[in-house]
């Protein structure tokens, strides 16, 4: 009988029960809910960030190592520009013989680089392309230009004394098809192959022809900032951004602008005016508590300006 006299349950306490546990779940559920929204926005906030500041950094510090007065801008227009990229830079303790005739539009150079006076992001490679500085007649600097050329065979070597400080130790001796600056395009004056016109301690700076373009991928439905080193095929680099997400303006060193489309500019370019206009991978609530899905956009304006300009 004490067994039976025991009160369980009512089905109204059960109710109440229910229906607070479900207020509390429900409640638990928004907060994280909520949570996972605020994450998943501040998460893509700062991608975004992260994305137009590489962009505001990479581009700019590639450009300001060229010198469009010396050819460096290959090619440019208002979403894309293809420049020497320089990477490596040292001198040579053992010119090069050149000349004597001043008709050899293809001299090979073999000449040595010293391992103590090298600078830069990597080490000079096989198959890299060179700038060798051209003095010609000490007396002028009329003649002073670059010899442009290829590494074609590398091996190691020593520099004689006397041309740098420290003057000896290893090196290596590279060879290089070269192009004498009288036979390039859009290099005045000439520049002939005259003996000993290339002279110990010269710079040679190690380079590669890189383009920067607004770029969509195939199959794909959003646009990035494309990346391509030679004829290497191009890679998105920063993005997604808008359709219009790279825009470029360019200056002479009177501040007057440009028309890309004309290919005497290029040589002409002081200033490049970069626009950046990004957006989130994923839309996200761009009002806290709001509904409407969409993606965030931000945008950043750079100016750069050119190694060697006339003007800044």
């Amino acid at each position: 009988m004490s067994h039976l006299s025991r009160r369980g349950f009512t089905m109204v306490e059960l109710l109440v029960s229910l229906v607070i546990m479900g207020i509390v779940a429900t409640a638990l559920y928004q907060v994280l809910v909520n949570n996972q929204r605020i994450y998943q926005t501040q998460t893509q906030r700062i991608d975004l960030s992260q994305n137009i500041r590489a962009a505001g950094t990479i581009m700019p510090g590639e450009l300001r190592e060229a010198d469009a007065n010396e050819g460096d801008i290959i090619a440019m227009s208002p979403t894309s520009i293809t420049f020497r990229a320089m990477r490596w830079m040292g001198y040579l303790c053992n010119p090069p013989i050149t000349g004597p005739s001043p008709l050899v539009e293809s001299p090979v150079l073999i000449t040595t680089l010293s391992n103590r006076h090298q600078y830069g992001a990597r080490a000079p490679a096989l198959n890299d392309s060179v700038l060798i500085r051209y003095e010609g007649d000490e007396g002028t600097r009329n003649d002073d230009s670059w010899v442009q050329g290829k590494i074609t065979a590398m091996v190691a070597g020593n520099c004689p004394g006397g041309a740098l400080t420290p003057d000896n130790g290893p090196g290596q001796v590279l060879t290089v098809g070269a192009y004498m600056p009288r036979f390039q395009t859009g290099l005045t004056p000439p520049a002939p192959n005259t003996a000993t016109s290339i002279y110990s301690g010269a710079a040679i700076r190690g380079f590669t022809a890189v383009t920067y373009s607004l770029y969509q991928p195939p199959g794909d439905t959003s646009w990035y900032i494309g990346y391509q080193r030679g004829s290497n095929t191009m890679q998105p680099l920063i993005g997604p951004v808008l359709t219009n997400g790279l825009a470029m303006v360019y200056y002479d060193s009177t501040g007057t602008l440009l028309d890309p489309a004309v290919a005497a500019n290029r040589a002409l370019v002081e200033r490049v005016d970069i626009t950046v206009r990004g957006r989130t991978a994923q839309p996200v609530r761009r009002v806290s508590g709001g509904t409407v899905l969409g993606p965030i956009i931000d945008s950043i304006v750079v100016r750069t300006t050119l190694r060697n300009n006339r003007r800044f």
